[in-house]
């Protein structure tokens, strides 16, 4: 194998852990190392590409939305797939059932839908799979 693959399985919806956070920090040095990323994104996961996402002000602190300059999970992925664009590649891919169920289908650029049967293949052709579950 002269390509090193690594997959990583998501299931986290944004902003409820840190496992998101950490996940993008693997993707990002993964790529930076030259190692070709597929994710398959799961369940909550499917939310972290979400288009509709948008920066907020914080009430409590009195903040603006430019003050604040709060992130949201669709401009990290964003910044993931330009990253990862040509190579190393990045393959994100969100679960199509997981992307109906919550209604999460206006997705950043870059991500794609697919299915279980597309971590099965991306798992078996992996160098490494790394499993990041809600608990």
């Amino acid at each position: 194998m002269s390509e090193k693959t690594l997959t990583l399985a998501l299931m986290d919806p944004p902003y409820e852990s840190a496992n998101s956070t950490t996940a993008f920090r693997i993707i990002s040095s993964a790529l930076k190392k030259g190692i070709h990323v597929n994710v398959f994104a799961y369940e909550g996961a499917v939310n972290l590409a979400m288009k509709d996402q948008s920066p907020h002000p914080n009430p409590v602190k009195g903040t603006t939305v430019e003050e604040e300059d709060h992130p949201t999970t669709k401009n990290f992925i964003s910044s993931l797939v330009e990253i990862g664009k040509d190579s190393p590649l990045l393959n994100w891919v969100n679960c199509g059932l997981c992307v109906d169920e919550r209604g999460a289908a206006n997705a950043v650029e870059g991500v794609r839908r697919g299915g279980p049967a597309d971590f099965l293949k991306m798992a078996l052709e992996s160098t490494n799979t790394l499993v990041i579950p809600t608990r």
